[in-house]
């Protein structure tokens, strides 16, 4: 299971599957909304491509703070955003084309004091806008039952029981504050990683920045504001870096593709809605072999191409497309 970002000392800057994005959305032209600016790569190539201005949306402020040195060369085609890609139609409608690049970026995990990364120590913090609940504060006040839902939900990490519990004894000896301290818990639960496999504490550390960005809500709810926020026509391309994310994009553009389908073998097939979206790959493009040669951070990325129709936006429930549901986070 990889991040955007995964923790490697390659170029933390090079965007993923930009080409292949590039190719599957042209020819681009109009307004484009890219929902995750981060260091600003996906931005540059759609202005670069044609676009006439492209909308950057970012909720952690030093996003915009890095991009100083070069935003200004592309005047006013370049908008500068400060939010969450789940209110995307409140900044823009009519919209040619929107990119969601998910995950943490490379810029956060390389920043120790941010907290993402296990292998840097710093503070146990994980928010991408810098505010609200961190990672400590979830994990010195949720309860066993709590961590091991976030740890298995979120992270797909099979020994999340076994983990709690180890957090809960740690903390019997006084709060886990710092990145390396909590690594080290987890790794104490788990076999040696073998050479080429991913580090002990990737999944946990997934599991609880997901927790304390709420990002499988900011999915659900960003892919039907990008529904509304679309013009006929308008493409939305997203990429994605763990099986759940892109299980919620797949599910969701199926759902939005009007397919047919049965309730059960002898109920007579039926269409839900008119078709919302086209789905222009069938399936997931990933990596190629000169990409992920020239960047080991693309290899769990997944890429996925849907053009807009005329049919009214619409709401659709989160277990509808996958979304693991847990009991909410402490506050």
């Amino acid at each position: 299971m990889g991040e955007k970002g995964d923790q490697h000392d390659s170029d933390p800057h090079i965007p993923v599957l930009l080409r292949p994005l590039l190719e599957a959305v042209a020819p681009i032209s109009g307004t484009w909304l890219d929902g995750t600016f981060g260091a600003g790569g996906y931005t540059r190539a759609l202005l670069d491509a044609g676009a006439e201005r492209v909308i950057a949306v970012d909720r952690d402020p030093l996003a915009f703070e890095m991009a100083a040195s070069w935003a200004g060369q592309y005047g006013d085609r370049l908008v500068k955003q400060p939010g969450v890609f789940s209110k995307m139609d409140e900044y823009a409608h009519d919209l040619d084309g929107v990119v969601l690049d998910l995950g943490v970026s490379s810029m956060q995990l390389d920043m120790a004091e941010r907290g993402f990364s296990f292998l840097r120590d710093g503070p146990l913090d994980m928010r991408m806008s810098q505010d609200g609940p961190s990672a400590a504060d979830i994990v010195n006040t949720a309860t066993e039952a709590q961590l091991a839902d976030i740890l298995f939900h979120y992270g797909e990490e099979r020994a999340s029981r076994r983990i709690a519990r180890a957090i809960l004894r740690a903390r019997e000896q006084g709060p886990i504050t710092r990145t390396l301290e909590l690594a080290q818990i987890v790794e104490s639960c788990l076999p040696r990683a073998k050479p080429g496999q991913s580090h002990p504490a990737t999944r946990s550390f997934q599991a609880l920045r997901i927790a304390v960005n709420a990002e499988y809500d900011e999915l659900h709810q960003g892919l039907m504001a990008a529904e509304r926020a679309l013009k006929p026509g308008g493409m939305l391309a997203v990429v994605t870096f763990h099986s759940i994310e892109d299980r919620m994009v797949k599910r969701f553009l199926a759902a939005r593709a009007g397919k047919t389908g049965r309730a059960n073998r002898y109920a007579p097939e039926t269409v839900e809605e008119a078709p919302r979206f086209i789905v222009l790959n069938r399936k997931a493009i990933s990596a190629d072999e000169a990409e992920l040669a020239a960047n080991p951070r693309s290899r769990s990325a997944m890429l996925r191409v849907a053009r807009r129709t005329d049919a009214p936006a619409g709401p659709i429930a989160a277990r509808d497309i996958g979304m693991p549901e847990i009991e909410r986070r402490p506050s």
